[in-house]
């Protein structure tokens, strides 16, 4: 996949996360930007875990909302203290 791909599919990504995790309150942009990073971040954590990165438009979109729901998680933690 191309760049605009990763963009489309994590900004998607993080919409679902915010939808999927109610009351975060971050907004949708900052949101889809969690859902970019997430994407990433759902990656990795298939890389360490030694699965394979998914092919394909609903794979990829399933790993980055995995990821943006984990780093939705993570930016409360850090956002209640």
């Amino acid at each position: 996949m191309n760049f605009i791909s990763y963009l489309i599919i994590g900004a998607l990504a993080g919409f679902l996360a915010g939808r999927i995790r109610r009351g975060s309150g971050y907004g949708c942009i900052v949101n889809c930007l969690l859902g970019i990073v997430g994407g990433q971040f759902g990656g990795w954590l298939l890389r360490i875990f030694n699965l394979p990165e998914p092919g394909g438009f609903w794979a990829s979109l399933f790993t980055a909302v995995l990821g943006a729901v984990l780093m939705l998680w993570i930016a409360d933690k850090f956002r209640s203290k």
